[in-house]
């Protein structure tokens, strides 16, 4: 790995915009088929601290996600961090009347692991000292990214002047991606009028290894383990009261919390808070002359099933899977016969988990008693239905 170069044009054939934990994956995994692949990361990779307290930015990592970190060779990096498994997930509207998820459902050791979002991404970054065709570069201001004829390569200058050329180029640059923009990739977007927000607290009680969350009009209030007596809780509500609780105290957010949340919590003291709107978006194509899009530049969605980098992640394994196929037939890897492909496979796959995610999400907003009574009996017959419940829980964890 390598982070300056001496001339001032060098070519590759991939270029990836977006050095999170996405777009480091998607790298180390077109470095092992022995491309030459440049990333370009805006910001300083964090530097880790297993002092400091639990960053608000925290995913579950689910088993599917973790084999292919494991294949990554990024893994082993993490067990060397703070990561915390789950054995449990459980979800309900009224206590008593949910469904309860187990790792032994399965024969899995666990569900998956709630890992800090910079722990997992310097994981992979990790592994590029391994990796002599990948260039890795930080702290990088892109000034354009252009394409100086139809058919020619894609052009990304920097500030600086250097100037790198790729046939395939990959956002994996976020949301807002300027890739996406630049490509003239549109989107379908909406507002879910409602925001979300992230908590680190302390407990008073044990974690018992358990993820769990109840259903309210408002929206969800989930919980999420970490080591010791940490917890991240997850508060979904209004913009008005989201807005009304980043204006309490430490200590009066802490007391609003124990009386919105199920009994079960116990007593916290909040740490950290954070909140965003929900917002869904859902790239018009993957992929367009040369460009493929990746994780949230291709499609973003409401997080209360924790779905979102696990559908990043099984981008990258599609499109590796892809790629590595077409390279050893010597096909062009940035062509659209080949990467039409990718899409093909994965664009189907993540409109169906935002579509479910949506029904979740209005199908609980609603009071009116009769639907209550039609959802907590949906709750109670998905637990009661095995192999239903099996064949969810394994699409859930990318199995």
């Amino acid at each position: 790995m390598t982070d300056n170069f001496h001339s001032t044009t060098q070519a590759f054939n991939a270029i990836i915009i977006g050095g999170g934990m996405v777009g480091a994956a998607t790298a180390k995994g077109l470095a092992d088929l022995g491309l030459q692949v440049l990333l370009l990361e805006r910001d300083s990779l964090p530097a880790y601290d297993p002092n400091a307290p639990y960053d608000l930015r925290i995913s579950a990592i689910s088993a599917g996600s973790v084999a292919l970190l494991q294949s990554l060779g990024a893994w082993q990096n993490v067990e060397k961090m703070r990561h915390c498994p789950y054995y449990r997930l459980e979800t309900w509207e009224t206590p008593g009347m949910g469904t309860y998820f187990d790792c032994a459902d399965l024969g899995l050791p666990e569900l998956g692991f709630m890992i800090e979002n910079h722990v997992t991404q310097g994981a992979i970054w990790q592994t590029f000292a391994q990796c002599p065709t990948l260039n890795a570069m930080q702290n990088v201001k892109i000034q354009q990214i252009f394409r100086p004829t139809p058919n020619g390569d894609w052009c990304v200058q920097l500030e600086n002047a250097q100037t790198f050329t790729s046939p395939l180029l990959i956002a994996a640059d976020g949301a807002n991606s300027l890739v996406r923009q630049t490509a003239g990739i549109g989107v379908t977007a909406w507002q879910y009028r409602q925001d979300c927000m992230l908590l680190t607290v302390k407990t008073n009680k044990p974690q018992h290894r358990a993820t769990w969350q109840q259903f309210y009009p408002t929206g969800p209030r989930a919980f999420l383990p970490l080591t010791g007596h940490n917890a991240c809780l997850v508060w979904y509500d209004s913009p008005q009261k989201i807005a009304e609780l980043k204006k309490l105290s430490l200590a009066a957010l802490s007391r609003a919390v124990m009386q919105a949340f199920p009994a079960q919590l116990g007593e916290v003291d909040v740490l950290n808070r954070t909140s965003f709107p929900l917002t869904r978006r859902h790239a018009q194509t993957y992929v367009k002359n040369g460009v493929v899009l990746l994780g949230d530049a291709a499609h973003t969605i409401n997080p209360l099933a924790g779905q979102g980098v696990n559908l990043g992640f099984k981008d990258v394994k599609a499109l590796l899977d892809v790629l590595k196929n077409a390279h050893a037939k010597g096909e062009d890897l940035a062509s659209d016969a080949v990467l039409k492909r990718y899409e093909r496979t994965r664009r189907a796959d993540n409109l169906l988990m935002q579509s479910a995610i949506d029904f979740f999400y209005k199908g609980f907003k609603t009071p009116i008693l009769p639907l209550k009574l039609l959802r907590n009996a949906a709750l109670i017959g998905v637990d009661h239905c095995q192999p239903l419940k099996k064949r969810a829980l394994k699409y859930a964890l990318g199995l």
